[in-house]
């Protein structure tokens, strides 16, 4: 997340905290002593929810900040962007917005640079993967906040009983899933390319192929030779022979492969610290490896993970810089940024958060989701159009597996939209 890879999609109604709301987000931004945040709904009902993260947190800055009031509005992940959207072309816009983008806002001249908002010290504090995704042209806007990797979970119990052997490349993947299937597991590998999260699933398999969806310039290479390759390896190898489970890959959502990984019905999928710690809970075993390369990538290159942020971002408005500083400075202290990671199983994004997380941690297995993290390559998210980009990708690339599919010609649609969406920026 995340469609988020982290924090549930709930339907709940958007709610305030700390304060009677005017308006759907709030009083006057020009209001230096109110400030408005605008969050997304991590939890999955009122004992995980995100109010009581939030309430605790603002209670604590306004105490120390008398005068002082702050305004939050959470929404359901699925609405949260295009919620922040919706205010800021009516001239509305929050002082400060947790989402899933930022660049096409900073593109539009609207946010504030770190260097504005933030200590030296505090820019400079973000792991590098996620400060870099974070800056367009070398400016820092997207503040990430917090963030995860990717790893191929294996169910070692199904492993053991099927003879099956963790696999480091495509063919020793195929291998497994084959043998799943032989002992009747339901999803030898699950393979969620729904409208959910299909752009991470993709990106997974691309980079384990030497591909990705930009190239070394940073354009966009969505139908790259590469990209084709491995769909047509997805679909010749594991959909056309079954290996992917009884639910077309274009149909399966992030979430329902998760429920089915935790019910016991999947061999392999790509999963993040939480879903390995909801997995430990109910007592399962879990093995966890970077996910396996392609046969013709092999020793070549060790492909980078596919990491996943969430982005804070502070809108200008007349009279609240000062304000938004002080808020954000209190967030990313380590205590604040902390405190929310661990709520909801995720990685932290600046370095000393980090570093206190695994000094302190008693489960050490978010470990090496950070390790991947450090070298993990995030979606082209300094790219104004991606959030278009990206929906365009999820509604579609699962028909490049489909029976009947070329994988090229499907990826040169998507490219060609994506195409069309940055002229238009």
């Amino acid at each position: 997340m995340r469609p988020r890879p982290f924090g549930m999609t709930v339907s709940v109604a958007a709610f305030g905290l700390l304060g009677s709301l005017v308006t759907a987000c709030g009083s006057s931004g020009s209001d230096a002593t109110t400030l408005r945040l605008v969050a997304p709904e991590y939890g999955t009902g009122p004992a995980t929810g995100s109010k009581a993260y939030w309430d605790k947190l603002t209670a604590t800055f306004t105490a120390a900040h008398p005068g002082t009031k702050v305004e939050v509005t959470l929404y359901p992940w699925a609405d949260v962007d295009r919620e922040v959207t919706r205010m800021v072309d009516a001239g509305d816009a929050p002082d400060v917005a947790l989402m899933g983008a930022y660049s096409d806002f900073a593109a539009q001249d609207r946010l504030y640079s770190a260097d504005e908002v933030l200590s030296v010290e505090a820019e400079a504090n973000f792991l590098r993967p996620l400060a870099a995704a974070g800056s367009v042209d070398g400016t820092l806007y997207g503040l990430p906040f917090v963030a995860s990797s990717r790893l191929l979970f294996y169910n070692e119990e199904l492993f053991e009983k099927a003879g099956a052997k963790p696999p480091k490349t495509w063919s020793e993947l195929k291998a497994a899933a084959e043998a799943l299937k032989k002992e009747g597991v339901r999803y030898p590998y699950a393979l969620p390319l729904g409208p959910e999260e299909a752009h991470a699933e993709a990106l997974i398999w691309e980079l384990s192929n030497g591909g990705g969806y930009t190239d070394d310039s940073g354009g966009y290479n969505i139908a790259s030779e590469r990209n084709a390759e491995t769909f047509d390896w997805i679909k010749d190898n594991l959909v056309t022979p079954g290996l992917t489970g009884p639910v077309a890959p274009g149909r399966l959502n992030r979430q329902d492969a998760f429920d089915a990984f935790l019910r016991g019905e999947v061999g392999m999928l790509n999963g993040y610290p939480s879903l390995l710690h909801e997995a430990r809970a109910k007592g399962m075993k879990v093995g966890t490896l970077s996910m396996p390369v392609s046969d013709t990538l092999g020793d070549e290159q060790i492909p980078p993970t596919a990491g996943v942020a969430d982005w804070m971002m502070a809108f200008k408005h007349d009279g609240n810089r000062d304000l938004v500083s002080s808020f954000l400075d209190f967030v990313y202290q380590d205590k604040n940024l902390n405190a929310f990671a661990n709520r909801y199983h995720l990685l932290p994004s600046t370095v000393t958060a980090a570093e206190e997380s695994e000094s302190t941690a008693e489960d050490h297995s978010a470990e090496q989701f950070m390790t991947a993290l450090r070298s993990a390559q995030l979606y082209p998210v300094d790219e104004p159009s991606w959030l278009q980009v990206s929906n365009t990708i999820k509604r579609n690339i699962g028909k490049a597996v489909a029976p009947s599919a070329d994988p090229k010609a499907v990826l040169e649609q998507i490219a060609q939209q994506a195409k069309d969406e940055t002229q238009q920026r």
